[in-house]
């Protein structure tokens, strides 16, 4: 078998594929009345996932090493990943709309591997040196898996700002932590309105009793006049969302904060893993290479973002931002910091 062939065959097969999986999913969700485009479009993608990873899989036998190595190996990998990710957060959700938003980036990302690089940068070729390990495997792909794990969550949190574009959005609640901290703010809210309102009704009786006419003291007990009070301030209305989308954004935030759940302690182990291959290779656990740096700055990013929903209780646009300025960040940690300088990750890239 024509293992180089059959690579050339199955790039092309996946673009087409996931190209017209992006348009099934764009168009059910303009006329979402349509049946069966649903299951169409998560055919398309586990079709198009398997044919990602027959290529990986068919390279692997060709070069004879784990198929990570250079920007074609890589791009393939994380487009594999995006498309597994998509395929779990689909049916965690059962919603058609996260096809709509990861179908358009595998599809770019595919096309660009097979239609845009060069074919000298398509071609397998022997590692170097310092690729030589059993380090590349747990390294690379644990990185590449946690990048395409936190891209789809970081887009199903662009999505639910669109969804929620310039309207107030009241969540239920999706966080640890969350539902408690709300209900014991709305507690201590009664409680301080409660007893502002007691006070308030005292100080009343207290002033109408001092300055009403009608207090006497000729030894008839006081009476206090009691004025109903009258609002000083008008209830504000605010657009909110209607029940179809309210829900579709609480689906949203809630899958977005689940999937970067999980690519985060990926993160955290491809992170510790290139650590501890740094130091074998290069005798230095962390040198400050750009790609090491800008995954620091990734890993601190997305912190934020948990921190702030576990502890600080946060939910909605306030995350949902931080989460979708991560998916700038992941960018420029994977694809970036090729571009704008040269460092010791720069094996098989551009320079």
């Amino acid at each position: 078998m024509d293992l180089v062939r059959l690579q050339n065959s199955l790039d092309n097969i996946s673009f087409a594929i996931l190209f017209a999986t992006m348009l099934i999913y764009w168009v059910g969700a303009a006329f979402p009345r349509i049946p069966y485009l649903s299951v169409l479009g998560s055919t398309g993608m586990v079709t198009a996932n398997l044919c990602i990873a027959t290529l990986l899989g068919a390279r692997w036998l060709e070069a004879g090493y784990f198929p990570i190595s250079n920007l074609y190996e890589s791009l393939f990998f994380l487009t594999w990943g995006l498309t597994t990710i998509h395929l779990i957060a689909e049916n965690m959700s059962g919603s058609r709309l996260v096809g709509v938003f990861t179908s358009p980036l595998a599809m770019g990302i595919t096309a660009f591997a097979a239609l845009t690089l060069p074919s000298g940068m398509q071609l397998s070729e022997p590692l170097v040196p310092a690729l030589k390990s059993n380090w590349l495997m747990m390294h690379v792909s644990v990185m590449m898996l946690s990048y395409a794990t936190l891209m789809v969550g970081s887009l199903l949190a662009i999505a639910f700002l669109i969804v929620t574009s310039g309207q107030k959005v009241e969540l239920s609640g999706s966080s640890f932590g969350t539902r408690s901290y709300r209900n014991n703010h709305s507690v201590k809210l009664s409680k301080n309105l409660q007893l502002q309102t007691e006070g308030a009704s005292l100080n009343q009786i207290e002033d109408n009793h001092q300055s009403s006419p009608l207090s006497t003291t000729n030894g008839h007990r006081p009476t206090a006049v009691l004025e109903m009070a009258r609002p000083t301030q008008a209830v504000e209305t605010e657009v909110t969302l209607s029940p179809q989308r309210l829900s579709i954004a609480q689906t949203l935030d809630n899958i977005s904060y689940r999937i970067i759940g999980l690519g985060f302690p990926l993160l955290t182990i491809g992170i510790i893993a290139g650590a501890v291959w740094a130091n074998e290779a290069w005798g230095s656990y962390w040198s400050w290479d750009p790609k090491e740096t800008w995954a620091l700055i990734t890993w601190l990013v997305f912190a934020a973002y948990l921190h702030a929903r576990i502890t600080r209780g946060w939910q909605g646009r306030r995350p949902a931002i931080l989460a979708a300025t991560g998916f700038v960040v992941v960018w420029v940690c994977y694809l970036g910091v090729n571009l704008l300088g040269k460092g010791l990750h720069s094996y098989g890239w551009f320079f």
